[in-house]
């Protein structure tokens, strides 16, 4: 049957592409011609059972023993066998077995085909390295071959030197590295040294009962990492000794496989680790540090713009392999990084990833497990989209290839990453994913096999709040997976806790539109999953749909599937999803601070209740006694939104509740207060505040008593030393309701305990992020004409610092201003501000990683763009001065 495209639903674009098929031929061919040596690696990507074991070839390249094609793989840390993730599943009455059957199948339907840990050696040994056979690793075993039979492969990590405490306190454990005393002790103890030799050797002997065979001969363990992250303080030859012990070891069991070490840490020892007896080094990455606290923001693109390894030009390493055995986007809630730390990772010649680390369906409301990272299919769906889309990255870009510095390199091959719109996506023509709504066109929406995305695109319109999957089993005949909805509703990086959601599911029904030539219209939807029995036909390509997975049939085509068949690595009726955990109505809205009067704004709120809210209304007060009232409308999924026009944004301080009528009866946010803000005893005074200033007020960047708090956790200091600098704190302004910043810097540069041939850099900087906090008065950032810094110097004596803006595309203009020891106002012409040096702030880890971005383009200062300020005391000092003390007292900096 030959299918007619319905090109009423698609754009002028679209039908121009369909029906020029040279064009078609042409994008064919290119993709074709770019990626033909990725299409041995995707081969390579789930290699034959025949395939044989891994071997690293005089090249440096992993190589599967058989078919002799390349390994790729990525995929994720994960670690409900051991420590916090397992206690708080017995406390919680989970079954560890099912949550492992649950998150493995959400691994098999992103996509992963790579699993790493390291071992809690703590809770599988005794004091003599014993391989203790105790419910941990019984757990471990029946994760792997979960796993196994989803057709992952595995890097195995046997010693982490860690307590299984945290983020709890502590807990005794009967291993080796507790009793030897931790890792320093356990990398130069002798004793403790024997006890390391004889755990490998047992645990490369072991037998996993599910799948009878010892880990050291699966063939679906392609590696080991000796150790996790050793931190050596010793000599090269210290340092050779202990790895050639442990490797001996491993090899005295009978083990064939590629062993690994890390080279990521003490890198002034790198020759210690190419000199061992290992096939291959490990990196981590961390391109904004670890345990901020909060939710960063900001553009961090120029962070992940490349991954230099030191020592990559030393010939003895260009003959070893290259994995990863972490990485994330720590702290960072948005969804647009992965993919561009995927390009880095490959154009190192890095082969495999993991990233650290996957939470556990039943622990992932609260992110305890390691709150510093969140990544999770149902609770994060846009993080965990684009990490499905940075393992299409390290299957499909080929090793080492370069495309050039940020911002050039956003687009590499199909794929892209948008900081603004928080947007990452994979276009090609069988293959289109996204992780928020996106305007992008697939160049052969008839080729289209799978789609993974989140929000609106031109192929899938959706409202909810959760991750979707479309693929297509045969022609005319498509899968349909949708989640529920996911709304964060407190900042997932912050301190945590059980009693704590960050994370609420709702499950909804929600309009879909799928607009795809191979379904056409009218096309009919059959539940798939059990106690699903959903079953109805478009109207058109239109649909209600809740969470759950589906079968779409082309009308009068005949599907042949049966609910419970194979397809790849699931069963078409296949559905995991934690149940809707919203108990009330939830209101989540951030006043602007402040607004510039005379100008109507616009005031958004997201309203997520079990029941559609029967009116909405945004009760104002300003200069009057009773409020304004304004209904709020729905604009699109939970978003309701109203535009107060201009003549009631007068000059002075607004304030307003937003006021939910459910049954009958209205709640008042931001509190939740039960009554109408117009009602006799409404005595609630929790109402969202503004500012309504002149357009000649100026433009606060920086005021350290409000903001103080945000540039705490944005130092230069390395990452185990990153806090607040000493002998700096917060005192009070000569100026009434003011306060200054003293920041008095003893020593510019400190040694780098990790990387103790680092080039010194006689620097200390600061950054504060204040998008959200201008963005109502960016129409007015273009007519500036002056940065003005207030503050003075310390210690009696002049002191250099330099005072730049930050834009949105990760460029920054500053300029050195010498601020005396006395108090006052310091005005720098915004057409004098030039191009400056970005510091990479919070530091990247590891520490070897550069310092400084330095931004390759021509791109003029554009004030619009401004979202960041950056202080750095070290421009400008001269040599002679720059080992003295350097302070200087900062009270605010502003536009005008």
């Amino acid at each position: 049957m030959k299918r007619k495209p319905s090109v009423k639903i698609y754009p002028v674009k679209y039908k121009i592409m369909h029906h020029n098929r040279l064009l078609n031929i042409f994008w064919l061919s290119f993709f074709i011609f770019i990626f033909h040596i990725a299409a041995i690696q995707i081969c390579a990507q789930s290699p034959s059972k025949n395939a044989g074991n891994v071997y690293v070839d005089n090249k440096g390249v992993m190589r599967w023993e058989k078919t002799k094609s390349e390994v790729t793989g990525f995929g994720i840390n994960y670690t409900v066998p051991f420590a916090h993730a397992l206690r708080v599943a017995k406390q919680l009455g989970i079954s560890p077995e099912k949550a492992i059957d649950e998150d493995v199948y959400h691994f098999a339907r992103l996509g992963f085909d790579l699993y790493r840990v390291h071992v809690w050696d703590c809770e599988i040994s005794d004091s003599a390295g014993n391989l203790l056979t105790n419910e941990h690793l019984r757990l471990f075993d029946y994760m792997l071959n979960a796993m196994k039979k989803r057709g992952m492969k595995f890097v195995l990590t046997p010693i982490a030197y860690t307590n299984s405490g945290y983020p709890e306190p502590g807990t005794p454990t009967s291993g080796f590295s507790t009793y030897f005393g931790g890792k320093a002790n356990c990398l130069i103890n002798p004793e403790a040294i024997k006890a390391q030799e004889n755990y490998l050797f047992q645990f490369m002997n072991h037998v996993n009962s599910n799948t009878g065979m010892a880990y050291k001969d699966d063939p679906d363990i392609i590696a080991f990492e000796i150790c996790n992250e050793p931190h050596h303080k010793g000599t090269e030859e210290e340092t050779t000794a202990f790895i050639n012990q442990l490797a001996k070891a491993i090899r005295r069991s009978g083990c064939k496989k590629p062993i690994f070490y890390n080279m990521s840490h003490s890198v002034h020892l790198a020759d210690a680790y190419i000199n061992a007896d290992v096939q291959g080094g490990t990196f981590q990455w961390y391109p904004a540090g670890l345990v901020g606290n909060v939710n960063l923001q900001g553009n961090f693109l120029p962070h992940v713009d490349n991954y230099p390894i030191p020592f990559a030009e030393n010939n003895k390493f260009k003959k070893m392999a290259k994995l990863v055995y972490e990485l994330d986007a720590a702290d960072i809630g948005a969804s647009y990084i992965y993919p561009a730390m995927a390009r880095s990772f490959r154009k190192a010649g890095i082969q495999t990833a993991t990233q650290f680390a996957w939470d556990p369906n039943f622990i992932a409301y609260a992110n305890t497990s390691y709150r510093t990272h969140y990544m999770n299919l149902a609770y994060a769906p846009q993080k965990a989209l684009s990490l499905k889309i940075a393992f299409e990255v390290f299957h499909m870009i080929p090793m080492y290839s370069d495309f050039g510095p940020y911002p050039q390199n956003t687009t590499f091959g199909p794929f892209s990453v948008d900081y603004e719109n928080d947007l990452a996506e994979l276009v090609s023509d069988k293959k289109f994913m996204y992780t928020n709504s996106t305007q992008s066109i697939p160049p052969a929406p008839d080729l289209l096999e799978q789609i993974a995305g989140y929000g609106i695109s031109p192929v899938i319109q959706y409202e909810g709040f959760g991750a979707y999957f479309l693929d297509r089993l045969e022609n005319g005949i498509w899968r349909l997976e949708v989640m529920p909805d996911a709304i964060c509703i407190s900042d997932p990086f912050d301190m945590a806790s059980l009693k704590k959601e960050v994370t609420i599911i709702n499950w909804k029904k929600w309009r879909m539109m799928v607009n795809l030539p191979d379904l056409g219209e009218n096309f009919s939807i059959q539940g798939l999953n059990d106690g699903n029995a959903f079953s109805s036909n478009a109207i058109g390509n239109s649909f209600s749909i809740s969470p759950g997975s589906y079968l779409l049939v082309r009308n009068g085509f005949e599907p042949k599937f049966n609910k419970n068949d194979p397809w790849k690595n699931i069963r078409l009726n296949e559905f995991v999803a934690p149940p809707s955990s919203l108990k009330k109505t939830i209101v989540l809205h951030t006043s602007a601070e402040e607004v510039t009067s005379g100008n109507s704004i616009q005031i958004e709120a997201k309203i997520i209740a079990q029941v559609d809210p029967e009116s909405v209304e945004l009760c104002l007060y300003g200069r009057k006694f009773e409020p304004d009232i304004f209904t709020m409308t729905n604009k699109t999924g939970y978003t309701y939104s109203v535009t107060i026009p201009a003549e009631f944004v007068q000059e002075g301080f607004l304030h307003y509740y937003i006021s939910v009528k459910q049954n009958g009866l209205y709640t008042s946010y931001p509190s939740g207060f039960n009554g109408f803000p117009t009602d006799w005893d409404f005595y609630d005074d929790q109402a969202y505040h503004l500012r309504a200033v002149p357009p000649s007020s100026p433009i606060y960047l920086f005021d350290a008593i409000y903001d103080i708090d945000e540039v705490r956790r944005h130092w230069s200091t390395h990452y185990w030393t990153r806090k607040w600098v000493e002998n700096s704190h917060l005192v009070p302004s000569k100026v009434q309701g003011k306060a200054e910043l003293y920041l008095n810097i003893e020593h510019l540069f400190t040694e780098d305990p990790e990387n103790l041939n680092a080039v010194k850099i006689y620097d200390c900087t600061f950054r504060h992020y204040m998008g959200d906090k201008i963005a109502a008065r960016k129409s007015e950032l273009a007519n500036v004409k002056h940065l003005v810094f207030t503050g003075h110097a310390l210690n009696n004596k002049n002191c250099k610092l330099q005072v730049a803006l930050v834009l949105k595309n990760g460029s920054a203009f500053g300029e050195i201003i010498t601020v005396k020891p006395e108090y006052g106002e310091y005005s720098v012409n915004m057409e004098d501000l030039k191009p400056v040096k970005l510091v990479l702030l919070p530091r990247p880890y590891p520490t070897f990683l550069p310092y400084y971005f330095e931004y390759y383009s021509n791109e003029k200062f554009n004030p619009e763009n401004i979202e960041s300020l950056q202080f750095s005391i070290g421009p400008g000092i001269p040599e002679d001065e720059l080992l003295n003390t350097h302070g200087i007292a900062i009270e605010s900096v502003r536009l005008e």
